[in-house]
């Protein structure tokens, strides 16, 4: 299988590169170059210029930013494009904001990963980007956590039921060899059999069930700071 490189995941070296960003080890002149000539673009913007171009300016500057590790000034560009790309109803582009935000790490980074991770469950966004955000709730969770196990497992039924094309193949790889790093680091699993076991006493094998426990997830990640109305945005959505 030909290898697709990732843009948001961090991968485990037996899956592919163990860090397949492309620009991951930038030189710091070539992102502190970039962070000047991305100010002096959105300085320039007119004040009627469109909001998306903004927003993408924003969450450019807010990337760039975090991988300097001046994160508090990421946080800042991140939230600015957060909130065009939620005014605009551009889902993919509020996850990618979300997932600066959360790097940033910053007082409020959880409660942007919940709503990151809301978001891209909740409308179909690049089903990798929602792997990204669900992979730092493992990363965050302590090893006997269930939450780890519900966000690895939702991971991989975003994927089973978005993805497409090699696409799909790679991250269900991915998230399969996820599932089993959970399973194991929870509860010990070796071998398929007591995989199987793990995931039925988990209860991991049905959506309705695993779904309500992600919800649950979400609501600890942002506590009472959304910065959106659900409700509302549930409302709106397709009738099943």
């Amino acid at each position: 299988m030909k290898y697709i490189p990732l843009k948001y995941i961090k991968e485990d070296p037996s899956v592919g590169n163990a860090d397949s960003s492309a620009d991951a080890k930038e030189p710091t002149e070539q992102l502190a170059r970039l962070v000047t000539d991305v100010r002096r673009e959105l300085a320039e913007l007119s004040p009627g210029a469109d909001p998306l171009r903004r927003a993408d300016l924003q969450l450019q500057l807010g990337r760039a930013l975090v991988r300097l590790e001046r994160k508090p000034e990421a946080w800042g560009a991140a939230r600015a494009a957060f909130d065009l790309y939620v005014a605009d109803q551009a889902w993919e582009g509020a996850v990618q904001a979300c997932d600066i935000l959360f790097l940033a790490d910053q007082a409020l980074s959880l409660a942007a990963l919940g709503q990151g991770i809301w978001l891209g469950v909740t409308y179909p966004v690049d089903p990798e980007l929602s792997v990204a955000l669900l992979q730092h709730v493992i990363d965050e969770t302590p090893p006997e956590s269930d939450g780890a196990a519900v966000a690895a497992i939702t991971a991989h039924y975003l994927v089973d039921l978005r993805a497409q094309g090699p696409q799909r193949e790679h991250l269900l790889i991915f998230t399969n060899q996820l599932l089993a790093t959970v399973a194991r680091r929870h509860s010990g699993v070796e071998g398929q059999q007591d995989f199987d076991h793990w995931v039925r006493d988990m209860e991991l094998s049905d959506p309705a069930l695993f779904l309500p426990r992600l919800r649950n997830v979400v609501d600890v990640l942002v506590q009472d700071d959304w910065w959106f109305d659900r409700d509302a945005l549930q409302a709106k959505l397709p009738a099943d």
